[in-house]
Parts: structure tokens; sequence; C-alpha cells
């Protein structure tokens, strides 16, 4: 396998060699109980140290990215990666916003320019690249419709077989890519917890290599990218503020765990403040940040993406939060709309509802005057809103036809 990084338990903090395939901490994953989110989620570290000392100490970020990232990255060879353009996203700057000036420099980091058009890109690209250089050729996954969507279309271009759990109330749009892209779609008749537990045991009984979020260790390291991008984007600054769309807790671990490395080689000297946006509806890592025991509620919001009742990532999440004191904040599915709105209208970028949930959640923070003034601030807008169109269609009004003549033209213009 790899003998470039090891495993650390999120839990119990064991340590194991990547000599085999790995998903949880053997130990922690007997405590597992179906109601609560699983122990033993796996953490990837590096010889940080080893690393270091590769590189000269001038343009040490510059020989990183001139590597693609390879020596914080789990595979040996960039020849293995997907010939599809992964991450490199804009980041773009906006000095207004709903015609007022904004008292802080205002950053989107776009990710729904990725290949199949969300975030959930960097870790497909990753796991795959992972499964090729270990001639793996089958891949599954359960998801909301993003991740599947995104495994489905980057097996394809690698030439591998890929099978999509979905449930069966994932949007059409992500359902017709799944397809479109040749994977074996899988719908199944209930919730992403129950398509997430079904996809484990065709695993355990097939033997098919599983992208699931969290519970593969590699998609944390796939979405962590983005920090060293935005890093690299703000001229190597970090954000004061990012506000990450939040439902597993897997991107935000990512986000934490890419400016964490830069931390450990000494590129940068802090963590920004890194704001977890929950959906009023989907709420349930946030409502057990300070819970002694976890207690889950079903969840009901139209950001499907981040729509889960029980976070596959709930400990490292909290841990990263509680660890480099970040922040969280909930926003009801009308903020979500609103903000999906007033971003189009102002920005010109149509994003999904769990991208819009981000940006709602700077919205409110923006009017509770929770941000100083000239703060640099993040928003992950995280997936196309042509992923799902029908969560919108409450909030906008599509003309009746006219005429073609010019007097029913007047009475548009007039």
């Amino acid at each position: 396998m790899n003998g470039k990084f090891y495993y650390e338990c999120t839990n119990c903090k064991a340590t194991y060699k990547a000599e085999k395939i790995m998903y949880l901490c053997p130990v922690c994953a007997k405590e597992n109980h179906p109601d609560q989110p699983p122990k033993g989620v796996l953490k990837v570290n590096y010889d940080y140290n080893g690393i270091r000392n590769r590189f000269p100490r001038i343009d040490f970020f510059k020989s990183l990215k001139d590597e693609n990232f390879l020596s914080l990255l789990p595979i040996q060879a960039m020849k293995n990666w997907p010939i599809l353009r992964i991450g490199n996203t804009p980041l773009y700057k906006f000095d207004q916003f709903d015609s007022s000036e904004i008292t802080f420099d205002l950053y989107l980091k776009d990710d729904s320019q990725n290949p199949t058009f969300s975030f959930k890109d960097r870790a497909s690209a990753l796991v795959s690249a992972w499964a090729k250089e270990n001639k793996i050729e089958t891949i599954i996954t359960a998801s909301t419709g993003n991740a599947g969507s995104s495994l489905a279309g980057i097996c394809a271009s690698q030439g591998q077989q890929s099978y999509i759990f979905v449930p069966a109330s994932a949007p059409l749009a992500k359902l017709t890519q799944i397809v479109m892209y040749g994977a074996t779609l899988v719908p199944v008749n209930g919730s992403y917890d129950q398509a997430f537990d079904l996809s484990i045991k065709a695993s355990e009984i097939f033997g098919f290599y599983n992208r699931n979020t969290a519970y593969n260790p590699l998609t944390i390291e796939g979405k962590k990218t983005v920090s060293f991008e935005i890093y690299d984007q703000l001229n190597h600054h970090i954000p004061d503020y990012v506000f990450v769309p939040t439902g597993d807790g897997v991107i935000l671990s990512g986000v934490y765990k890419g400016f964490e490395d830069l931390m450990k080689l000494g590129i940068i000297g802090k963590m920004p403040i890194i704001v977890a946006v929950q959906s009023e509806g989907s709420n349930n890592l946030i409502a057990n940040i300070s819970s002694d025991h976890f207690s889950s509620s079903p969840s009901k919001t139209i950001a499907d993406s981040i729509s889960v009742d029980i976070p596959r990532n709930f400990y490292m999440s909290v841990n990263y939060l509680k660890t480099y004191h970040g922040e969280w904040v909930t926003v009801s599915d009308a903020e979500i709309l609103q903000g999906s709105v007033e971003l189009s209208r102002s920005t010109g970028i149509f994003s999904e509802p769990a991208a819009a949930a981000a940006f709602a959640g700077m919205m409110k923070y923006r009017k509770t005057k929770k941000i100083p003034s000239g703060s640099k601030v993040v928003v992950l807008l995280t997936g196309s809103g042509l992923k799902d169109l029908k969560s919108v269609q409450s909030s906008i009004h599509l003309p009746a036809p006219i005429e073609p003549d010019i007097q029913a033209l007047k009475q548009i213009f007039n």
C-alpha cells in the first residue's frame, strides 16, 4: 500500500500503518451503534518534519504547490490523478453587495466549477487515484446526490466502475448525472443514513472499495486541498473567517485539516475562525456539540446535500471546533432560499441550497455585526444551483409567453 502516511484514530488516538485498506479504528468500531455517530474515524498524518527537511525554507509553500502538494497527499504519483481538472476553482472578491458597501473583504470560493459541479470532486478524485494506484477497479458510495454524481463522473474519466446508493428522494438532476456517467444507480426507499449503512454492508459482502464520506479517511484528505488553494489565492495569507456548509462534517474537517497541515509545517501561525453552518431543519451536529450523549432529530430541509440525521464525522468535527475555537450558526430554509436569490442576483453565482446555506450564515453574521471591519471572509460555495432546480421554484416567477409582436412587448417595457 502506502508508507508515506499513517492513520490516527479520532477517539482513542491509536495509530496504524497504512499497509492495507482501513476505514475505521478496529477497536473503537466495536463500540458503534446504528443510532449514534461512528467512533473510530481515522485521520491521515504525515512525517511533517521529514517534509520540512526535504524542501528549502525559502519558497516552501511554492515548492509544495509545484509538486501539486503530493507530499501532503496519500498517493505516490500524480499520474494516477484523474485527467479532469479538479480543484483550482476561482476565488472571487466582492467589494459591494445588495447595492451597499461591505465593511470586510468578501471572497466566494466557487467549487461548482469542478467537473461534476460540486466540491465533492476533490474527495472523489483522491479516492479514485488511490484506487487506481492500488489496482482497484470498482468503488461504491452512498450519497444524497453530489458525492454520488461526483464519484460516477470521476470513475468514468478513470475507466473505473462505480455503484451509487442514494435515497430515492434525491434531486432528479443528480440522479440523471449518475446514470449519464454510466454508474450503477441504487435508489433506496429510505434516508441517506439507511443508504449509507446498506452500502457498507455491500462493501463487506462484495469486497468493493468504499468511498463513503468520513468512513473512508481519504475523503477528508481530498477536501483539505481547498485550504491550500485559499491560502495561495489570498497571496499567502489566511482568511479571518471561513463559512462552511455542514452536514456530516467532512467538508468542515477537510478545511480544518488543510490549514492544520500548513500549521504543522510552520507555513502559517494560526487557524482561521471556521464557522460551521447548518440548516435549522438538519442541525444534528451543532445541536450535540455540548451534549454528553448524542441525540438525533429527523432531518427536514431543502438543502439535501447537508441533510443528515447522524453526522458521520461528528467526533472529528467537534474536536476541531473546540480545539481551534471555531464557531457555528444555523439558518432557516427561508434564509437559505433568500441567500440563494441574493447570491445569484448580486454576484451571478447560482448555488444549490447547501452552498447557499453557507452564504446565508455569512449574511446572518453580517446583519448582527459579528464580522469585524477589515476582515477577510471566505464563503465556500460547494455546488451548482442547476443540481436542484426544484428547491428554488417558490422563490422565482416564470413569466407567461407573449405574442410575437411589438405591442405585446411594449406592455413589458412600459
